[in-house]
């Protein structure tokens, strides 16, 4: 994925990452609330060797014994010696091994000092125990590890304290930044790799790059979504300064481009699978065409699930099946519909065979005269991916214009219909991407097919049906 798509999917799903960014944070917060507060009290001793009178060599001699010697010391300080005193002067509750947890000796390096630290609930016991543990480690040292060989002698090693311990003002664990800022860290990073998984599993069509990496064939226009689709499914006749509407009459300027030169305009519009905007997307396109002056019919050949005639409200049971069996002329079937060229054939009564009419001779001799007397003939039929309808009309005619809803359709099933068209040796005239979101990362594709040279296409287009009409 490129950066782009990186941005695209934060965009997309920044409100997820926003709530795990809070909960990591909350978290945060709580985990330091429910520890146990803690401070820390540090002394700081200093290690010599007595050498009263002794000459220059002598004392280098001494400081450099009492280095080597601080190093050993260090470990003294954690064991029972220096520590069994100290919880019999304070009354601890702690073992040794529990006191020894909460008490550290370190020494800088090439120093004689030594640092001890330790850590409690309370402030004043953590300094009372540091400086108890010093008394003792002094007593340990001078009267039992460095005793001095004669009776009433001093021991050559002196301790002194150099730092006493003080009650700390400010706890030291736990620390409530940085426990609020990691939660952070963590909510946000859990945030960003769901998101980029929520991307990665989700195989619905999205953008033009989902699509373009399915098919070569151009995107024909972008529809946006609209809620109220459904009770006012020709937007172009009822609202027609609508940005939907400019919607479609950007798809009608890219469709008069197709295939200028190569004989009737007969398209097919169809879908992968149902519920995804091609009868609407056929009809308004019809009526968008109509308005340049061009002669169009809209006919019905979805034969299963008719839904033209609704949307047109017009009279539905005469249609597509009475021209095929012969019942009624085409010419008759045909009902012209608003105040331009735009006439409409119904799919009429439901047959048994749906697929053997629409491949059958008949079938072509509908066809023929529609070709020829009309600038554009648009079918719509069934989804791909539920019948042959589609493929067996599509050979027929020009070619199939497929319809794919963002967010809805999916990937495999998109390119289970193209392989069903490449198999039945169908042209595939191009993708109408239809419910594109208005807002959000993917509704850049819908400015893409709005507002730009649509109205000065149209009137060349309008010239063109002039000029072919004053040929015929």
């Amino acid at each position: 994925m490129e950066l782009r798509d990186y941005v695209r999917i934060l965009h997309r799903n920044w409100i997820l990452i926003l709530v795990l960014l809070i909960l990591g944070l909350a978290g945060g917060a709580g985990y330091a609330a429910m520890q146990e507060p803690k401070y820390t009290a540090s002394t700081q001793l200093y290690v010599s060797v007595r050498t009263e009178g002794a000459a220059t060599g002598d004392l280098v001699q001494g400081t450099t014994f009492a280095r080597q010697m601080v190093t050993s010391y260090v470990d003294v300080v954690g064991t029972a010696l220096v520590l069994g005193p100290v919880i019999e002067e304070l009354d601890l509750k702690d073992s040794v091994a529990g006191l020894s947890g909460r008490v550290t000796a370190t020494t800088p390096l090439n120093t004689v000092l030594i640092d001890i630290t330790t850590t409690d609930r309370d402030p004043d016991q953590a300094a009372a125990i540091a400086n108890a543990v010093a008394s003792s480690f002094q007593d340990a040292v001078q009267n039992t590890l460095e005793q001095p060989a004669a009776e009433g002698a001093v021991s050559p090693v002196r301790i002194n304290v150099t730092e006493p311990a003080v009650a700390p003002t400010a706890q030291t664990s736990p620390n409530v930044r940085m426990l609020i800022v990691l939660g952070g860290i963590l909510g946000l990073a859990l945030g960003i790799a769901v998101a980029v998984l929520r991307t990665v599993l989700d195989n619905r069509i999205h953008t033009l790059h989902d699509i373009e990496a399915l098919t070569d064939r151009p995107v024909l226009g972008g529809i946006a979504y609209d809620p109220e689709a459904s009770k006012r499914p020709l937007i172009v006749h009822a609202d027609p300064r609508s940005p939907r509407s400019e919607s479609f009459r950007s798809l009608r300027t890219n469709l008069q481009f197709l295939n200028v030169d190569q004989g009737p305009r007969i398209f097919v519009v169809s879908s992968a699978g149902p519920g995804e905007g091609k009868s609407t997307t056929t009809a308004n396109l019809a009526i968008a065409l109509a308005e340049t002056g061009a002669r169009v019919a809209l006919v019905d050949g979805d034969l299963r699930l008719p839904r033209v005639a609704d949307y047109m409200g017009i009279e539905g049971n005469v249609g597509l099946t009475d021209v095929l069996i012969g019942r009624v002329d085409v010419a008759d079937a045909l009902q012209k519909w608003g105040a331009n060229d735009l006439y409409v054939l119904p799919s009429g009564q439901v047959p048994p065979n749906p697929s053997e009419l629409l491949g059958s001779a008949a079938m072509d001799q509908v066809l023929k005269p529609l070709g020829e007397y009309f600038d554009y003939v648009l079918i719509d039929a069934p989804p791909l991916l539920l019948v042959t309808d589609a493929a067996v009309v599509g050979s027929k005619t020009r070619g199939v214009i497929v319809a794919a809803a963002s967010g809805k359709t999916k990937k495999q099933e998109l390119a289970g219909a193209l392989r069903t068209l490449e198999t039945a040796g169908v042209n595939l005239l191009g993708v109408v991407v239809t419910m594109l979101p208005t807002k959000g990362p993917d509704s850049y594709g819908y400015g893409a097919y709005t507002y730009g040279a649509t109205h000065e296409a149209d009137g060349a287009a309008k010239r063109r049906t002039k000029r072919r009409r004053s040929k015929a």
